[in-house]
């Protein structure tokens, strides 16, 4: 039987296809994967996690330069069990753990502290519950924010997306989320600057431009007030 555990992974851009003996939860860090579990084809994206069943069959790739926690798991959490699909959408202090688990995992931390950060984050996806449930307005609006981070999301853009007035959609994305939609997207960019700091070689500008920042400055001040440190010294 597998003992759970986490791992930093990469996959390659050719669609594959297995299956194994043990459950498994994959959770991006960096990129996008494609995904055919069950009756579930599509994107798994930066703040998704996606479960595969032991013995079940499925197909993925993904750009070689994406990274992805992976949980090896002997018996899923009770919760999981009863996910209505696949894929599901992390919370915001979860998608947080799970950052800070890759960074970790990266500068290769000892057995005992990666079973307890495991440990961690089954406890965390346990209390989270079945489902993050969200209403399909906003679940459309995070999908299209995932998409593109870069571009500018603006809570009048968003409501529109979802088909509600500003002053509806504010009300409505924060009792499903717990955030506001600036708050949210402000979070999915910081935890993609960091992954892209600690996965590649992109220059620090570059990075900003990825994540919607065209003025370098004002990416270094936002990113030292969001993680208290410079981008630099993720390098």
């Amino acid at each position: 039987m597998i003992s759970d555990r986490l791992s930093i992974r990469s996959y390659i851009s050719q669609s594959r296809q297995h299956k194994h003996d043990y459950h498994q939860i994959v959770l991006p860090l960096q990129g996008v994967i494609e995904m055919q579990v069950g009756e579930f084809d599509g994107k798994v994206s930066v703040g998704d996690a996606i479960v595969i069943h032991a013995g079940l069959n499925h197909a993925f790739s993904a750009d070689e330069a994406a990274r992805f926690l992976v949980v090896d798991l002997s018996q899923l959490p009770s919760s999981l069990c009863r996910n209505l699909t696949p894929k599901f959408l992390l919370s915001p202090a979860i998608l947080a753990y799970v950052q800070f688990c890759g960074l970790q995992l990266m500068s290769k931390t000892d057995a005992h502290l990666e079973s307890e950060m495991c440990c961690m984050l089954l406890q965390l996806l346990e209390q989270q519950g079945p489902q993050l449930r969200i209403d399909p307005r906003i679940a459309n609006v995070v999908s299209e924010i995932q998409q593109d981070i870069s571009q500018n999301w603006s809570v009048e853009r968003l409501a529109k997306l979802s088909f509600l007035s500003p002053t509806q959609f504010k009300t409505v994305f924060k009792s499903n989320l717990g955030e506001t939609s600036q708050q949210f997207v402000l979070q999915l960019r910081m935890e993609k600057a960091k992954a892209l700091l600690t996965h590649t070689d992109l220059p620090v500008q570059l990075i900003g431009e990825k994540v919607g920042f065209s003025n370098p400055s004002a990416f270094t001040r936002r990113f030292s007030q969001f993680f208290g440190q410079p981008p630099k010294s993720y390098r």
